[in-house]
């Protein structure tokens, strides 16, 4: 399922590709699309610590405000699982993985905020499997932004965007202590954070 990409807005040097209300939409049809094709097995959401932690909640909430039960809710840290060491942090910074249900008896969406070169998913998906064997693994991700260094592909679209690999994609989320939600293109290095926000803790695909 991919749903229809954004308008875009220069603002100095950041791009707008998604705006606030673009990102509720693409939000619900994500959400519908999974409710709609969890024929195989009940639907688990597991969200990968930190990009994909707050839309995994927003998509659980949404399965549940659609269906009248909510999916069971779970996050992967990757920090030990990332083929690039720690990042860009000397020491490890390891989150809490919560698998609160019972893996092989549940579909497991797995959900990112930006797909890129896939190294992020492929450590998620180990992560997952450390854990047990699920049904199945399937992937939903905000926003698609091409430019693939394995072979892995996502299940479920928000948005596909065009960009080259000097670019930062990244993902603004009022829960992480933005203004509004919105989705920004912006040169390698010249990408903001929010207040009070680590620029040194280790994040998704948005970047390189």
């Amino acid at each position: 399922m991919v749903a229809r990409a954004g308008g875009a807005k220069m603002q100095n040097t950041e791009r707008v590709v998604l705006q606030d209300k673009d990102v509720s939409t693409a939000l619900g049809e994500l959400a519908l699309a999974i409710a709609n094709n969890a024929a195989d097995a009940p639907v688990a959401v597991v969200g990968i610590r930190r990009g994909g932690e707050h839309l995994a909640r927003r998509l659980a909430a949404q399965i549940g405000q659609d269906s009248g039960e909510s999916p069971p809710l779970g996050f992967v840290d990757i920090t030990l699982y990332r083929d690039d060491g720690f990042g860009p942090s000397d020491w490890p910074r390891v989150g809490v993985t919560e698998i609160p249900f019972d893996l092989k008896t549940h579909t497991v969406v797995l959900v990112d905020d930006v797909l890129y070169t896939g190294r992020t998913v492929r450590a998620g998906i180990d992560a997952i499997l450390d854990y047990g064997r699920p049904r199945a693994i399937r992937l939903a991700v905000l926003v698609d932004r091409g430019l693939r260094e394995l072979p892995i592909r996502a299940d479920y679209v928000g948005n596909q965007i065009t960009t080259n690999g000097s670019e930062h994609v990244d993902v603004r989320l009022r829960e992480g202590g933005w203004e509004r939600d919105e989705v920004i293109v912006s040169p390698v290095g010249a990408r903001r954070q929010p207040a009070g926000a680590d620029a040194s803790e280790p994040g998704g695909e948005g970047g390189q």
